[in-house]
This record gives structure tokens, C-alpha cells and sequence, in this order.
């Protein structure tokens, strides 16, 4: 797929659907990294408070600033508990684009009005579009895939959000968008992304599980996949829509309570919320914070770097390895490289060299998640579920990163602005 030149309408369209669908999570990512970027100023924390309407002070920033960033994860929460029901509506990804574009159009007008008061309620706005879509893209590029690419594709997801961080933090940087003039279009600026989702998913395709599984329609669903797949004849797939259709048909939908009352769960639920808590847990976000203590800006958009070329080795990983292999290896070299990244800042001001010592553990720590926490948790609950309990499986899975999102955006803002004003 990535190796040669699209030559057919099914290779192109193909490229274009995923392409238009993972447009949502970089969204997800240059809102996670937009909200940071301001705070590498000289006056941290404080150039979208400026207009003198939010009450100085240390304490008071750091509630509005960390308000200001978890806010975004309380919006993930709320949603994703609806992207079974949204799921099952036409166009889903369409309309909830509008969100987006609401959250962060306020945000772009945040310094004509209350400040802060504009920030949260856009920060707030754009997490639900984010839950939605975090949940709604997954379960899109699943179903338009050839079961071949289905978990190299899925990969893409990661590729996307780790795109978005870096397009922020560079844009963030004090001669671009991060100054005291610009931050409102910095704050705002991916709601262009959601205006050209919503245009390009004007030019895809249905889901043809969606067209045949949900509404029946026999002939729609074969049109979809000759755009997808080209004029090759779509009867395996279709069989296999059929097949899946009895299956559903058979396997009554399973709620959340029944979900981890009943032991032919218990397994799969564990799994499924281990990996959304190891995903945010594992340091990632604490990692680009406090980059910054071993050199300056540059590092921080440097960190994101291997980020990007490992996710084009992930795909193709993904396939080849298997998903719990890549996991596992993902994590223990995680762990190898937080305690020589512990080890380099402790003695940093001892031994100077050991800046690249720390800095070379950053850039370790970072590919190892690509390897496998960063990508895997999004695509794998809904391979280990059947119809019937997966939308209850992805609603927890979804509720449960959102909810470890939101810990971490609300207490490590005080950790880090403690240290910050004490120096």
C-alpha cells in the first residue's frame, strides 16, 4: 500500500478514506501538545490571562491552566460513552466535526472575550469531538480495510496523533504562534483540520460493514467495496458480512454491567482496560514536560521526531510481530530507559555530559512506546470482542484512557508549576 504509486480508484480511495478518517486523531494530538506550548514563554502560564480578566496569581493559574488542560480529557469521557450509539448513525463522523469546529473557534476569539472562560468551555467542546472520533475513526478504517492491512492501517491512528503534537509544538514555538499576539490562532488553529475532514469525508465511502450489517443494504455495501477494493468481485467479502451479520443477528447486544459480571468476560475486560492504563500511565506526557530541563525549546519539537519515523516501522511491524510481542518489548524497554533517564537528570548538575546521556534515554523512552503502547490499545479492544459486547468494551476502554488522561492533565500541572515557582 505505502511502498508503490496508487494505480487504481481502489488503492486511491482506500488511501483517501483512512487518510480523511485519522485526520481526527491529529486533531487529538495538536490538542494535547497546543494546550503546553504557551507555557514555554517567559511568562509561563499566563499569555492567554493577560486580558487581567482571570485573577493573578500562582495558585489561581495553575487551577485555571490545569482546568484549562483536563477539561479537554472531562469532554473525552463524556463521549466516549455515546460512540456506540453515534456509531450507529449515518455520516457519524460528519456531523461531530461540527464540535470541533465550535470548540475551536472559540478558542481562536478567546482574547476578545473572558480568557479563560472561552479556553475551557473550547477545551471542553473540542474533547467531546475527540472522545467521539477516538472511538469513531478505530471501528471506520477497520471496517473499510482489507483484512490483510487491518492492523498495519490501525497503526495509523498513532502516526497521526504524534503528527499533530509536533505540528503544535513547532507552531508553538515564541518567533511563530507562541507569543503574546498569536496564541489564539495557535490555540484554535486545528479547527482547519476538522473544516477539511468535513469536506473530504464528502468523497468517501459508506463503511460497507455499516451499509450491509446495519441498514441491509445488499447493493450499496457492493458499490462501497469496488471503490475500496477496485473492480475485483466483492462475493468473499460479502460472505463474510453475511456470516458476521448471523453471528450479530444470533449474539444479542451485551451491556457494560453484564460485561464485568460475567466470568466469559473477565479476561478480555482486563486486558482491554490494562492496555488504556498502561498507555497513559507509562510516563509519555511527564517525558515531554520535562524535557525541558535538559536543553531548550528544540528538544521538546526534537522529542517528537523518532516519534514519526518509528510509526512508519510500526506499520508494518504491527502485522509481522503480532500485537502482545510488540507490547511487552515496548514496555520493558520503556522501563530500561525511564531508570537511565532517572539516573542522567539526578546527576545532571554533577556531571554535565550527562544531559546526552538523558537526552539519548527521551528519544529511547519515546520509540519503545511507539513500538507498542502508543498505537496498540486503540485498535485492539475491538479485535478482542465479538459484535455483541463490543460497543460496550470500546465505551469502557474509551471512558477508561479519557479518565487516566484527565489524572494526569490535572495533577501534573501542580507538580510541575510547584517546581516551577519555587525556581
Amino acid at each position: 500500500l505505502m511502498g508503490s504509486p496508487p494505480r487504481t480508484i481502489s488503492s486511491r480511495t482506500l488511501i483517501l478514506s483512512v487518510f480523511t478518517a485519522v485526520l481526527g486523531f491529529f486533531q487529538y494530538g495538536y490538542s494535547l501538545g497546543v494546550i503546553n506550548a504557551p507555557q514555554r514563554a517567559s511568562t509561563a502560564y499566563q499569555i492567554p490571562f493577560k486580558t487581567g480578566l482571570c485573577p493573578q496569581g500562582p495558585s489561581t493559574l495553575t487551577l485555571y491552566w490545569s482546568l484549562s488542560v483536563s477539561i479537554f480529557a472531562i469532554g473525552g469521557m463524556i463521549s466516549s460513552f455515546t460512540v456506540g450509539w453515534v456509531g450507529d448513525k449515518v455520516k457519524a463522523m460528519l456531523a461531530v466535526n461540527v464540535l470541533s469546529i465550535i470548540g475551536n473557534l472559540l478558542m481562536g476569539l478567546a482574547k476578545f472575550g473572558p480568557s479563560h472562560i472561552l479556553i475551557i468551555a473550547g477545551r471542553a467542546i473540542t474533547g467531546l469531538y475527540c472522545g467521539l472520533s477516538s472511538g469513531l475513526v478505530p471501528m471506520y478504517v477497520g471496517e473499510i480495510s482489507p483484512t490483510a492491512l487491518r492492523g498495519a492501517l490501525g497503526t495509523l491512528h498513532q502516526l497521526a496523533i504524534v503528527t499533530g503534537i509536533l505540528l503544535s509544538q513547532v507552531l508553538g514555538l515564541d518567533f511563530l504562534l507562541g507569543n503574546d499576539d498569536m496564541w489564539p490562532l495557535l490555540l484554535g488553529l486545528s479547527g482547519a483540520a476538522a473544516l477539511l475532514q468535513f469536506f473530504l469525508l464528502l468523497l468517501c465511502p459508506e463503511s460497507p460493514r455499516y451499509l450491509y450489517i446495519k441498514l441491509g443494504k445488499v447493493e450499496e455495501a457492493k458499490k462501497s467495496l469496488k471503490r475500496l477494493r477496485g473492480d475485483c468481485d466483492p462475493t468473499k467479502e460479502i460472505t463474510e458480512m453475511e456470516k458476521e451479520k448471523q453471528e450479530a443477528a444470533s449474539e444479542k447486544r451485551v451491556s457494560i454491567r453484564k460485561l464485568f459480571s460475567s466470568s466469559s468476560y473477565r479476561q478480555p475486560v482486563i486486558v482491554a482496560l490494562m492496555v488504556q492504563i498502561s498507555q497513559q500511565f507509562s510516563g509519555i506526557n511527564a517525558v515531554s514536560l520535562s524535557s525541558e530541563r535538559i536543553d531548550t525549546n528544540c528538544i521538546t519539537v526534537g522529542l517528537i521526531k523518532p516519534n514519526i519515523l518509528n510509526e512508519f516501522l510500526q506499520v508494518f511491524l504491527v502485522e509481522k510481530t503480532g500485537r502482545r510481542s510488540l507490547f511487552i518489548a515496548g514496555l520493558i524497554g520503556m522501563l530500561a530507559s525511564a531508570v537511565a533517564m532517572t539516573v542522567g537528570l539526578v546527576l545532571l548538575g554533577t556531571f554535565a555530559w550527562m544531559s546526552y546521556m538523558s537526552m539519548v534515554a527521551i528519544f529511547l523512552f519515546v520509540i519503545f512506546f511507539e513500538v507498542g503502547p502508543g498505537p496498540i490499545p486503540w485498535f485492539i479492544v475491538a479485535e478482542l470482542f465479538s459484535q455483541g459486547p463490543r460497543p460496550a468494551a470500546i465505551a469502557i476502554a474509551g471512558f477508561c484512557n479519557w479518565t487516566c488522561n484527565f489524572i494526569i492533565g490535572m495533577c501534573f500541572q501542580y507538580i510541575a508549576v510547584r517546581k516551577h515557582w519555587r525556581t
